[in-house]
């Protein structure tokens, strides 16, 4: 099927093709079928409204045709959803016959008896289909009763000529049809005629109310744009959720590699050029050359490790992250002062998101601030972890002059947190961040 083909019978009868192409015979079927589902639903509806047929009794009192409506109102809404629900299941598959777009439920997955009622009678989507189920019952005996008699009546005048032919009336008195009457073949004519002319218009009148019907189903028992986008974004987070894990992961593999690999052949080539530079002649042209090595080495050596330290520090992972702040404090030229309340480890992706922040926060601190002290506060606050970075500098910080805010707030918000900021001009300056906090980890 291509883009222009119709996907359902409104965009159909529109087409020069619409007689010779499948949607007459689709249509034809949905309309007949309507009668199984709604038929099946109507019985229990009707043992729900009986007592709204007690209120309409005119051998109850007011007071007594009051509390009868009130039972029936409780009935419909208290178990009506019962029978709405799998109703509702078979008219999105009868949707199929009528519309090629797939229909999704609305309903989130729910089990055990307990938590899917309770879930099922907070859902939009239920009290959707209830209302679906009831103007079925209450509209489609009316609209499709009105179709069928006036496509019988369309069908008799059609036939009209070949009835009055052969005496179908009794004996010496006309052909009925309806207000009609037919004394003759001759008189039946004019009536055929308009008959075939109607007959040939029934298939887009049924085309248009299976449409409209199916139109009304699709939007009451379909996913509604509020829940499309309440599940689209359920699915981001789920993405986003994978793309920070994988990233951890990713960053603690790299970590690793520089740890065991790169760091450890630094630290064997410094010890042996250590022991050459030893056992070379001090002053000789290759003991000068061999300790230039040496103490590049060691530089080298300490950059990689401040490197390997900044990609995933270890004291994070086999401390903590009260730890790997305090160590933050003690490497930062402004002295700071380091309170943090946590008294269970944090996911991984949580813990390194708050380190970053706070080794950030820090570092700016240092760069810009002028200040002669900070504090760094990181406690939990039901589930939520709060960090704080303040500092007595000189303030006027402002994330649109750089992109060192900006990127905090944009790695806070990878994991669905938020940074606050205030530095008024003179300072002080205090940066929070707020970082939900998911499942604990041992």
């Amino acid at each position: 099927m291509t883009s222009t083909d119709p996907r359902n019978p409104l965009e159909s009868v529109a087409r020069r093709r619409f007689l010779i192409s499948s949607w007459p015979w689709r249509s034809a079927g949905y309309l007949l079928t309507t009668a199984g589902p709604a038929l099946a639903a109507a019985v229990p509806f009707a043992v729900l409204a009986l007592p709204w047929a007690a209120a309409l009794s005119s051998r109850h009192g007011f007071g007594a045709r009051t509390v009868f409506a009130a039972l029936g109102a409780l009935l419909v809404a208290g178990l009506g959803p019962l029978v709405a629900l799998p109703l509702a299941g078979v008219e999105r598959r009868r949707l199929r016959l009528v519309d090629t777009r797939p229909v999704t439920s609305g309903h989130v997955p729910a089990s055990g008896a307990a938590r899917w009622l309770r879930v099922r009678y907070g859902e939009a989507a239920t009290w959707r289909e209830l209302g679906y189920a009831c103007l079925l019952l209450a509209a489609a005996p009316v609209l499709y009763g009105a179709f069928f008699m006036i496509a019988l009546f369309v069908v008799g005048l059609a036939a009209s000529p070949l009835l009055a032919g052969n005496g179908s009336g009794r004996a010496g008195e006309p052909l009925a049809l309806g207000p009609v009457k037919i004394d003759s073949v001759a008189e039946a004519l004019p009536y055929g005629a308009a008959g075939l002319v109607l007959l040939a218009a029934l298939p887009y009148a049924a085309a248009l109310l299976a449409g409209a019907h199916a139109a009304l189903a699709r939007a009451l028992l379909g996913r509604g744009s509020g829940e499309r986008l309440r599940a689209e974004l359920v699915e981001v987070s789920r993405s986003r959720a994978r793309l920070v894990d994988a990233f951890e992961a990713e960053r603690r593999r790299i970590e690793r590699d520089l740890h065991d690999g790169a760091q450890q052949r630094l630290v064997s080539l410094t010890l042996k050029l250590g022991l050459v530079r030893v056992e070379l002649p001090p002053g000789s042209e290759a003991g000068r050359d061999v300790a230039d090595a040496h103490e590049e080495a060691k530089l080298l050596m300490t950059e990689l490790r401040e490197l390997i330290r900044g990609i995933h520090p270890r004291v994070l992972t086999d401390r903590g992250l009260p730890a790997a702040l305090a160590e933050l404090a003690d490497r930062s030229p402004v002295p700071v002062t380091v309170r943090a309340d946590l008294p269970e480890r944090l996911p991984p992706h949580e813990e390194g998101t708050a380190y970053f922040v706070a080794a950030e926060a820090l570092a700016n601190v240092a760069k810009h601030s002028r200040a002669t002290r900070a504090a760094l506060t990181a406690a939990t606050r039901g589930r939520t972890l709060v960090l704080e970075v303040e500092d007595d500098g000189r303030g006027g910080a402002d994330p649109g002059r750089g992109t060192g805010l900006t990127g905090l707030a944009d790695r806070v918000a990878v994991i669905g947190g938020r940074m606050l900021l205030s530095s008024p001009a003179g300072g002080p300056t205090l940066l929070r961040v707020e970082i939900p906090c998911g499942r604990r980890s041992e």
